[in-house]
């Protein structure tokens, strides 16, 4: 075909009256490898959910603008629809079944079956499936990714980036494939399992198969695309070529806007702090898929909030998940001076510290539980609280609804009441939920990992504003994580930059825009190379 495969023109969606894209225009060509980057917030997922017609965009008042594919109007009202035009789109979040197998997951839906005499009397519902033909059908798929695997294996158990290569695989068998939307496909790759995705992409757009390839990981986009656009608050910066692009300038693109820096400003008068550390992380490092931690040596002074920046899968999220026990970690830690042992998360809980995990809903929160019981659950686990030691422990359930209530006013959690399941609650008090769990366990450390990821913009300020008030009230030391340096910048006093699993250097927060940008793109680790 002659002419762009995909065009987006002039793209507007609001939510709620908060405009979040602010008239995007792409144009996607057939067997073209387009990447779009840009910070958490930037507006990216919005923008392929339209392109997906998924109906959190429908049910929110829609959008504006006019989609077009392979030249005819597209107004596409939901997935079924953009998967019928020969779109696929493989989503951060794994949809996997992982009771069945590999072969059965990739051929999910588009069983082909076989006649037998049941169907010629009952009609086609009694036709067989055709288990060689499937099982030959997910080889080749899981071939073009040069993945050697056995299609019969279940996929529960397997490795995260074994998951990630069979959701791709699982499109690619899609005969009518023709766009194929990649969303941070190497956030849980290794080095060597990223680096052969990258092949198997630049594979797929010399068949034909346009890719949008969504990444944080500017030097990957340097090395597949043909086009790259930067998107920056809603707003579309910049579209260019891979030879005028260099991470350092893609960096400063994407976090070049003015920052609200407003809360940090009254704290730099604070010359009372103690100089001794708190924590003192020595040589850390932690095995998280897509996160790795490779020597990381960081102190974290009383009272303060340090922040944690860095692009994805740098490993700056690596470093609370290994300090908390989440994933193996070797290093040393120490509290107060007093060494702490990893790979034990009761051990970190006894020695004052806590966690809010960037993933609260797979990790951070029992959904299917109330309110209270999410708030009171671990301090009851780890610390014996709310428990009446009588012939056999019981819970305390006066000590617990009186301790409930006060979290649920003091961090206005808006909800029913105490015995309301948290599903129901909407991103933004679920994220309260998981901070007034950590602050059930009265830590004087608090390891927060992406607490505004997921939730509207009104939330997104009064979690910050939230954590302030913890810091400056309660006396709470804080590591916040956070892949949206603006939020970093509004409320830290010191942020460390992650680059390639180390501590690539500490910003103040006012440090100027091109400094964090070629921080964040790893300049001191490429001098530091070269001068070696």
């Amino acid at each position: 075909m002659t002419g762009p495969r995909l065009e987006m023109k002039n793209i507007t969606k609001e939510y709620f009256g908060n405009k979040v894209l602010k008239g995007i225009n792409i144009s996607v060509q057939p067997g073209e490898v387009h990447a779009i980057v840009g910070e958490n917030g930037a507006g990216k997922s919005t923008l392929m959910n339209i392109l997906f017609g998924m109906p959190v965009i429908h049910n929110t008042g829609g959008y504006k603008g006019k989609i077009t594919f392979n030249g005819s109007s597209a107004p596409i009202s939901s997935p079924e629809e953009a998967m019928e035009m020969g779109i696929g789109m493989v989503h951060q979040e794994f949809m996997l079944l992982p009771g069945f197998t590999i072969m059965e997951n990739i051929k999910l839906n588009r069983e082909p079956t076989l006649p037998n005499i049941w169907s010629s009397i009952f009609g086609e519902k009694m036709r067989t499936l055709d288990i060689p033909r499937m099982r030959r059908d997910a080889k080749a798929a899981l071939e073009r990714l040069d993945l050697n695997i056995d299609e019969m294996l279940q996929v529960a158990g397997l490795p995260v980036g074994f998951m990630q290569f069979v959701e791709i695989a699982r499109e690619l068998d899609k005969t009518s494939l023709q766009l194929l939307v990649l969303d941070e496909p190497t956030a849980v790759l290794t080095e060597n399992d990223a680096e052969t995705l990258l092949k198997s992409v630049r594979r797929m757009a010399n068949e034909g198969i346009s890719v949008l390839f969504i990444t944080h990981r500017l030097d990957e986009v340097l090395s597949v695309a043909d086009r790259i656009t930067v998107l920056r608050d809603g707003e579309q910066v910049a579209t260019m070529n891979p030879s005028e692009a260099t991470v350092e300038k893609l960096a400063e693109l994407m976090v070049g806007r003015k920052i609200k820096s407003i809360l940090h400003k009254d704290r730099e008068a604070d010359s009372d702090r103690n100089t001794q550390p708190l924590l003192s992380i020595k040589n850390l490092h932690v095995q998280m898929p897509g996160e790795e931690v490779n020597g990381v040596d960081l102190e974290v002074m009383p009272g303060e909030i340090l922040g944690l920046g860095g692009l994805a899968g740098h490993g700056k999220i690596g470093v609370a998940n290994g300090i908390m026990g989440f994933y193996p970690a070797s290093g040393e830690i120490t509290v107060k001076g007093k060494q702490i042992p990893l790979n034990s998360s009761i051990a970190s809980l006894n020695s004052g510290m806590a966690f809010v995990s960037e993933d609260r809903r797979g990790v951070g929160l029992l959904l299917e539980e109330s309110v209270e019981m999410n708030i009171i659950v671990q301090a009851m686990q780890s610390q014996g609280k709310f428990l009446k030691r009588r012939i056999i422990e019981m819970m305390d359930a006066k000590t617990a609804r009186k301790h409930t209530d006060r979290m649920i006013k003091d961090l206005d959690i808006r909800c029913t009441g105490p015995e309301q399941l948290t599903r129901r609650l909407s991103g933004g008090n679920q994220q309260k939920v998981c901070i007034a769990k950590a602050l059930t366990l009265e830590p004087n450390i608090l390891f927060v990992s992406e607490p505004t990821r997921g939730i509207d913009v009104g939330a997104k300020r009064l979690i910050l504003d939230l954590l302030v008030e913890l810091n400056r009230k309660s006396g709470v030391t804080i590591v916040m994580t956070s892949s949206e340096l603006s939020e970093l910048r509004s409320i830290c006093d010191r942020i460390a930059i992650i680059y390639k699993g180390r501590l690539e250097g500490i910003l103040s927060p006012d440090e100027s825009n091109a400094k964090y940008g070629l921080m964040m793109a790893g300049a001191l680790a490429h001098k530091r190379k070269a001068a070696s």
